[in-house]
């Protein structure tokens, strides 16, 4: 005896799924012997294929010898014929049936909105494919007359001409399709059974039916489902999802610690059964998926699709590094100093890191030569095989096929998409398959297939857990189950019917109604419910904070008289080790250069400084991020020096053509800049107040005869064993010829204000007056305001902030080659947004 028989064993008296399978396996034997039917030209419909392994080995126990009747499922009977779709049929393979609509959407006039229509064409599709594959060859043609006449219905409106479209056309891409079940609806299939047997579950499938209505007498129909007494039901309400698939994962713990495997983990939502799922792997759990995860989220997946989109014409840096960083092909060390020198430059679009140099010797300049070669070889249009083909070489040349080929979910990637040589032919074969396609409209149809397949890993062989859709508890045997994720949103006691069809359509389709789906989900629910041990969650919020009710069938129970339990975690008590502030010495890490900000972090935290300087643990920026008000700065600064320095060349009059020039200055360097209009409109929007602010600004500043004369000028000096290094962001000569530095600001004013208060703490004026050697140099901040007010904020007492800021310098200098300690401070608002934060560990310290 195997060891999932010795499992049903340990559970046969407590569940009645079991039981209820050994009585149907004795009214299958009665009932072949009351027809006087062969066991081997018998067959029993089951409604999915999981139970069929259950089946076999239960008829095996009831019947010791002898022969079996076949257990099947009608899909996987009908797979068994020998079939191929027709060129426009319905073949329910995404990749290929995206193509054929296309054509349908051509031929009714729509073919220019094929890329928006194609999909919803399918799904439509799909579900009429369901019910017309029902039915016979020679009949078909009278279900598309009453098809036409039901997406009629309601299809005046003008507001649904595309859904009406969409339904007519898939009622003609139904009813002139052959299916793979037209072999099982011929009068021949009947002739070679002696009986069928269909067990019927909560859904009614129409394939069923009408193999019922062809056999006749030859038909037996036994229910599936039965009324039984309830479980033991427990009810957990969770705080957040990490909550609950904390205390569903605790759930199935202790139901395996009891012996009560496998335990069925019923799959209501997909995110929160992945979370749940990698609780239990963690912790050594077999686990069987049998509802797998989409595709298109498997690591394989975004391997090809990152590869195709990095080489969109218009692809962004990030995507095309993303893509770089992980093709086998390209040196890890290369990648990442390319990224460091494109976040550092802030080269959002690919096309503007071409202009990049390297230093000689330097390797990143090979990674751009071999991305744009790359990028290159996938810009023209052309057929779905020469894509297939072209992908395939990029894949090969940037070194992920061999680990696609190793890999189970890139084996079947590469099977799903055709991207194997020996489909090259069957690709060409296909006529739809001839269409030019852009690198976009390829994109979305390989994104669209991998979304529509479904990877399943391997299963264990004796599994604790099992993983299984709601619908599909019927007829299941299991220890206990889990049921996570039964909110109002993902458990709702009424679902949504899937496609457009209004609920006259579906009524006249046949397709099931909203009544019909939700009498289903009751009736699956008690059928959950009568689990020897079940427990119930659900949560009060999710991610984003938003209330979530419980589903009202967890309400009708709670109405019942059952009520939450504890919280099924086991608790533990933990040793409390709190760490220590950190102290290093670093001593032996030169510090040859300074900068302002630099020597801002060692003022206000020495391990700061330590971390993200000395060590050069600073996060890489973004480059495809939202602009902000640092961006504006940024902007700004440059508008204004480009603005002086043309000014300077080719001086003009005060009044409107400095506003002009100022204006066209803008555009320019948004332009060069690369800005997106969209994000760029907030500050866009201000600009003319700005514009004019600064503009009298500039007219009250000059009327004292000052004169500009540099601007982001670069300077460097020698102090002592470090050079100071900085960029200035403007450099004026006063009346007098005494030289004044100005840095602007685009930050509140008061802000400002509270930088000149204390000249001693203020570290970037003093630090700019240190680059120039002139002990009669002014200094002050320009702050610029978006409400149109612009005003000079002056440092009196620069020069000996200066003196003092140079003493600082050199006396911490002295103390950190000393082997001073760099302490973290946690003082202040530094720490609020300090980015070494996580490594000082200033939440966990004594």
């Amino acid at each position: 005896m195997d060891d999932a028989s010795h499992a049903m064993d340990a559970i046969a008296q407590t569940h009645h799924a079991l039981r209820l399978w050994q009585g149907l396996m004795s009214s299958i034997r009665v009932l072949i012997q009351q027809h006087g039917a062969h066991p081997a030209r018998t067959v029993v419909l089951l409604p999915y294929a999981q139970l069929m392994p259950v089946a076999k080995r239960l008829w095996a126990q009831e019947v010791k010898d002898g022969f079996a009747p076949r257990f099947e499922t009608t899909m996987e009977w009908a797979g068994r014929a020998d079939f191929s779709p027709g060129n426009d049929d319905l073949s329910f393979d995404m990749g290929r049936d995206l193509l054929t609509s296309r054509t349908w959407l051509d031929r009714a006039g729509l073919g220019a909105r094929g890329e928006l229509l194609a999909g919803r064409l399918v799904e439509a599709a799909w579900q009429l494919g369901a019910l017309a594959g029902a039915v016979p060859p020679s009949e078909r043609q009278a279900w598309a007359v009453r098809a036409r006449a039901a997406v009629a219905i309601g299809a005046e409106a003008p507001a649904l001409a595309l859904e009406a479209a969409i339904g007519r056309i898939a009622v003609e891409w139904a009813a002139a399709s052959a299916y793979a079940t037209d072999t099982l609806l011929r009068t021949e299939v009947a002739a070679t059974m002696d009986l069928l047997m269909v067990l019927e579950g909560f859904q009614t499938e129409p394939l069923a039916q009408a193999l019922r209505q062809i056999l006749g007498d030859k038909a037996v129909t036994l229910r599936l489902d039965q009324e039984v007494p309830r479980g033991e039901v427990h009810l957990h309400e969770a705080g957040d999802p990490s909550h609950e698939a904390e205390m569903a994962a605790a759930c199935v713990v202790r139901h395996i610690e009891a012996g009560r495997v496998p335990v069925a983990l019923a799959a209501i939502d997909r995110v929160l059964t992945r979370r749940v799922s990698a609780m239990l792997t963690a912790r050594k759990v077999a686990i069987r998926d049998e509802t797998g995860w989409k595709l298109s989220t498997t690591r394989a997946a975004a391997h090809v699709m990152g590869a195709l989109r990095a080489c969109a014409w218009d692809a962004g840096s990030d995507a095309v590094l993303d893509f770089l960083k992980n093709a086998p092909a390209v040196a890890p060390r290369s990648a990442l100093a390319l990224e460091r020198r494109v976040r550092r430059e802030g080269l959002r679009e690919w096309r503007s890191v071409a202009s990049l140099q390297g230093k000689e010797g330097a390797r990143w300049p090979e990674v751009i030569e071999h991305a744009n070669t790359w990028r290159e070889a996938m810009q023209r249009t052309r057929a779905l095989p020469m894509w297939l083909q072209a992908l395939r070489e990029l894949l090969q040349h940037c070194g992920h096929w061999p680990r696609l080929q190793a890999d189970a979910a890139g084996a079947q990637l590469l099977d799903e998409l055709g991207l194997g040589e020996e489909m090259q032919v069957h690709w060409e074969q296909f006529p739809h398959a001839g269409r030019r396609l852009s690198l976009a409209e390829f994109t979305a149809w390989a994104d669209d297939v991998l979304e529509a397949a479904t990877f399943k890993p391997i299963h264990p062989p004796q599994e604790e857990v099992v993983i299984l859709p709601f619908h599909q508890l019927l007829g299941r045997v299991a220890g206990a189950l889990v049921l996570a994720g039964c909110d109002e949103l993902r458990l709702p006691a009424s679902p949504e019917p899937p496609g457009s069809w209004t609920a006259a359509q579906r009524n006249a389709l046949g397709l099931p109604s909203r009544e019909t789906l939700e009498a289903q989900l009751r009736a699956g629910w008690g059928n959950a419910l009568q689990t020897p041990h079940c427990d119930v969650l659900w949560r009060r919020s999710d991610d984003s904070g938003e209330p979530v009710l419980a589903s009202s069938l967890v309400q009708a129970l709670r109405l019942g008289g059952l009520a939450p339990e504890p919280d099924p975690r086991e608790l533990r008590e933990l040793a409390a080790h709190p760490v220590a502030k950190p102290l290093p010495a670093s001593a032996h890490l030169a510090i040859e250069q300074l900068s302002a900000s630099a020597y801002d972090d060692l003022r206000h935290c020495p391990y700061r400084f330590f971390a993200l300087r000395q060590l050069g643990l600073q996060e890489a920026a973004e480059i495809d991020t939202e602009l902000g008000k640092r961006d504006f700065g940024n902007w700004l600064h440059k508008v204004l020096s480009t603005f002086h320095e043309a000014l300077r060349a080719s001086p003009e009059p005060p009044g409107p053509a400095r506003a002009q020039l100022l204006d066209i200055t803008a555009q320019e360097v948004t332009r060069i800049e690369g800005l997106d209009e969209g994000e760029f409109l907030p500050f866009a929007a201000a600009w003319p107040q700005v514009r004019d602010g600064y503009l009298a600004w500039l007219a009250r500043h000059e009327g004292k005869g000052a004169v500009f004369e540099q601007a982001e000028s670069e300077h460097k000096i020698t102090l002592g064993p470090v050079k100071l290094i900085g960029r200035i962001d403007r450099i004026d000569r006063l009346p007098d010829g005494t030289v004044m530095v100005m840095d602007y600001k685009t930050e509140a004013r008061a802000t400002t204000s509270a930088r000149i208060r204390q000249p001693e703490e203020d570290t970037q004026l003093a630090f700019y007056a240190a680059l120039l050697e002139d002990d009669t140099l002014r200094a002050a901040y320009v702050n610029i305001g978006e409400r149109g007010k612009a005003e000079t904020l002056e440092q009196k007492s620069v020069v000996e902030a200066r003196d003092l800021l140079v003493q600082g310098i050199l006396h911490d200098l002295d103390q950190v080659a000393g082997g001073a300690s760099m302490p973290a401070l946690g003082e202040g608002k530094v720490c609020e947004f300090c980015a070494a934060r996580g490594l000082c560990r200033r939440d966990w310290w004594v």
